[in-house]
């Protein structure tokens, strides 16, 4: 009984039972101590795959994701997916191995301070010296990445702790998570009273919600209260997107419903969000007539962008269960019938604002796709990459649980889809789990194709291919006067001829009379299938708020010349407030 034998039984007895990894020098006694455990290693094919997946594997189920690298790039490489799931706060834990202790600050072959590096992406990080540490350090980490506001931790292992003897080491229990406090009651009282005096009131949810485990809760919330509400790109989901009161998602990509009846509420409740950059747009003229009521976990989040006239921090689930009654009793008081007129604007303006799917022309139109994609397949877990792709699925997919919607939010990582996909696949085997990708995405962890090949995951891969970087081409065609610099793709490969080198059935469409066909086939047939479609590159995401602009001005295809981005655009603000999307 070493120290890798002992961390292997300690690992099923938090209750893992799949890890990703890849193994290399340093890492190998624990890799020798897999053989004879009941852990399942996933063998990725990049040490970002592994990251990428345990997050998928963590998204999909809320339990601890667990990934394995050994030193040097193999844990550098792993850096990219653990700053996601901090920036989205996914519960992980990532092992990696260390040179011996003897040679640590030596600059040993494949020596890197990793401990070091991740600092500002993880919640904690440890640094074995003794295999006595052992039993301390994986109780703690996987306290702290469960706890509170989940998020990632690291362990390093030099190579000697793990030969170490740890016949002496008791066996491992788990400990218990930390209790999440209730909000005290004054601030439920100073919270329900502003909700009694709005006239305009909107529910401003976000992906704290499902983290809180309260979508149950927040739904009966909405329905009790009638108030509409609006959510961002994590919190959709936490109210199914057919449901009435449900404006959809605000910020630089939301409806033209969210973000006008944002931009004129006096009060807004806010569940689980952050006022992100992204939901806000001009951070100074964002609901700029409104109230604040701030629910979150993190009291941190209180206050930090945006004053909060009540700040409710604590257990989202027990906030929303002690404010349901109180609120649902004012229905019929005070205020009222200014209410009903408030929620009778938004759903006109919900219903005057729909998206249209009736595009002209042969060429396929994405959001129609996506739109039928998401009808054929209502329970479908989708894992998107980052560009128009995972914009027009936040618009378009009818989510009905934040769980089933995979999408690396903070970071804005591309290359996330196809490994998440093969994490929530491997965490629910019978599962539809749908990678809807880009084709600059793609390629960035192509190589995991191999991975899906060889556990039979029959993951099934939407790659829309416009030939270019398409979110930096559309920023480039609005704010740039259409200088176009290294986002031309068109020397893309056959993706269909590199699904079939993996071993995975692959279809090619570019027509939309042959979107039907092409689904079926895709859903129908057995085991992991690539679905190749061509995209007009001219296509853009509409709505669009600009940089520096507040959400009610946002661009539509009637508005989307250069002389209309110019007069939203004045000269001294053609600096973007946003940073590029990558």
């Amino acid at each position: 009984m070493n120290g890798a034998r002992w961390l292997a039984q300690a690992l099923a007895a938090e209750g893992v039972d799949t890890l990703f990894g890849y193994p290399g020098g340093t890492i190998m006694p624990f890799y020798d101590a897999l053989h004879g455990s009941d852990l399942k290693h996933i063998l990725v094919r990049h040490e970002q795959g592994a990251a990428f997946a345990a997050n998928g594997y963590a998204r999909a189920s809320g339990r601890v994701g667990v990934c394995v690298a050994t030193s040097g790039p193999g844990a550098s490489n792993l850096v990219t997916g653990i700053a996601d799931a901090m920036l989205d706060s996914v519960p992980m834990v990532c092992i990696t191995g260390q040179v011996a202790t003897s040679l640590m600050g030596t600059d040993a072959f494949q020596e890197l301070d990793v401990f070091g590096m991740t600092l500002p992406i993880v919640k904690h990080s440890f640094l074995a010296r003794s295999v006595d540490d052992l039993p301390r350090m994986l109780g703690e980490a996987f306290r702290l990445a469960r706890s509170g506001r989940p998020g990632p931790v690291l362990i390093d292992l030099p190579k000697d702790v793990q030969n170490a003897d740890a016949s002496h080491l008791p066996v491992h229990a788990p400990l218990p998570t930390d209790p999440v406090p209730a909000a005290p009651d004054a601030s439920y009282h100073e919270a329900a009273a502003l909700i009694a005096h709005a006239r305009k009131p909107l529910v401003y949810g976000g992906g704290g919600i499902s983290l809180g485990d309260a979508v149950e809760s927040f739904r009966a919330f909405v329905e009790g209260s009638q108030i509409p509400a609006v959510l961002t790109l994590k919190g959709l989901g936490a109210l199914p997107a057919d449901h009435a009161l449900n404006l959809g998602m605000l910020g630089m990509h939301g409806t033209r419903a969210a973000n006008l009846s944002v931009q004129e509420c006096d009060l807004l409740i806010v569940v689980g969000a952050r006022f992100d950059d992204r939901a806000t747009g001009k951070l100074a003229e964002f609901a700029p007539n409104a109230r604040v009521v701030h629910m979150d976990l993190d009291a941190c989040e209180i206050g930090k962008l945006r004053h909060a006239d009540a700040g409710v921090r604590g257990c989202l689930r027990r906030s929303l269960d002690a404010l349901t009654p109180a609120i649902s009793a004012q229905l019929q008081g005070r205020n009222g019938g200014a209410r009903r007129a408030w929620r009778d604007t938004c759903l006109q303006r919900k219903r005057e604002c729909a998206p249209r799917y009736d595009a002209p022309g042969e060429t396929v139109y994405a959001p129609a796709l996506l739109r039928t994609l998401s009808e054929r397949a209502p329970q479908a877990v989708v894992a998107c990459d980052v560009g128009q792709h995972q914009m027009w699925v936040a618009q378009h997919w009818r989510f009905d649980d934040p769980r089933k919607h995979l999408t690396s939010g903070g970071l804005g990582a591309m290359g996330f889809g196809v490994p998440a996909a093969l994490g929530a696949q491997l965490e629910n085997p019978d599962a539809t789990v749908i990678c809807v990708s880009g084709d600059g995405s793609f390629l960035m962890n192509v190589q995991e194709l191999a991975t899906i090949a060889r556990y039979r995951l029959p993951v099934k891969i939407v790659l829309l291919d416009n030939q270019a970087l398409g979110m930096v081409r559309q920023w480039q065609e609005l704010f740039f006067e259409r200088r176009y610099s290294e986002i031309d793709l068109s020397d893309n490969p056959d993706f269909c001829a590199i699904a079939a080198a993996f071993g995975i059935k692959a279809m090619y469409v570019d027509r939309a009379d042959s979107v039907d066909e092409a689904l079926d086939y895709m859903l129908d047939t057995p085991g992991p299938v690539l679905l190749h479609v061509a995209i007009d590159q001219a296509a853009n995401v509409w709505p669009l708020v600009p940089p520096n602009h507040n959400n009610a001005q946002m661009l539509d295809p009637e508005a989307s010349d250069a002389d209309a981005i110019a007069s939203l655009t004045p000269p001294a603000e053609k600096e973007s407030a946003h940073a590029i999307p990558a």
